[in-house]
């Protein structure tokens, strides 16, 4: 993957936490992912405007299914995580 160097502005005690949580990836990746994340969640949120342009605002009970749903998808993700772990070995 082609990389480009750029440099920016971070108030220095914001730098200072994300060099800590970085410290084993690196800076770099740190920031890169973190950027991906960013950019996805706006996309996500432009859908998400567009929906409700086009179909109208959520209802309570559609929000409330949709938490719903995520918690089981989230355990159901957990339960993987776990069950991968202990077929490796790995400590869960």
């Amino acid at each position: 993957m082609a990389t480009k160097k750029v440099t920016v502005t971070i108030p220095a005690d914001l730098l200072d936490e994300i060099r800590a949580d970085a410290a084993e990836r690196g800076l770099s990746a740190y920031v890169a992912e973190a950027l991906r994340f960013k950019r996805d969640r706006d996309r996500l949120r432009e859908l998400v405007d567009w929906l409700q342009e086009e179909h109208g605002p959520v209802t309570e009970d559609e929000h409330a299914a949709a938490l719903d749903e995520l918690e089981k998808l989230d355990a159901e993700h957990e339960r993987r995580r776990a069950a991968g772990k202990h077929n490796t070995g790995e400590a869960a």
